[in-house]
């Protein structure tokens, strides 16, 4: 099986080095799936989910903040301020997080506030999607590490 090989580094350190099979990452402008061989490509990243399906063994899955996506034919670099594995996202703290950004824009907060809390509250729904997605594929028997 042709592999393709994936460096993800955040703000505080280099989260992953591995080979994978198939890539997909949240573009700006909708996921992004790549293969090995795929062409060059750069992207903005939004927040949500990185998938990744090892040659062998169960789809790896990650949450980003948004970041950067350089695809070449044998690799793909992710950078991106926040990086977590799925299974250490918070659910409580990224549903206060979010009830809290919802409650600020309800107010009425103009300049760098207002664009703060759209911030936290595009991070916080993509945890929270991250999970739910996770949760789903669990029902349907789907593997998910």
């Amino acid at each position: 099986m042709k592999t393709i090989h994936i460096e993800v580094v955040s703000a505080e350190a280099r989260i992953l080095s591995s080979k994978a099979a198939f890539v997909v990452a949240p573009g700006e402008q909708g996921d992004i799936g790549i293969l090995p061989g795929h062409q060059p490509l750069m992207s903005r990243l939004r927040p949500g989910e990185l998938r990744l399906v090892p040659p062998e063994g169960p789809e790896e899955i990650y949450y980003l903040s948004g970041g950067y996506l350089e695809v070449l034919p044998r690799l793909v670099s992710v950078l991106a301020d926040t990086v977590l594995r799925a299974e250490a996202i918070d659910a409580e703290r990224a549903l206060a997080a979010q009830r809290e950004a919802a409650a600020m824009l309800k107010r009425g907060v103009i300049g760098i506030d207002y664009a703060e809390a759209k911030a936290q509250l595009a991070r916080a729904t993509a945890q929270l999607r991250v999970l739910e997605d996770i949760r789903k594929r669990k029902r349907k028997g789907s593997p998910a590490r």
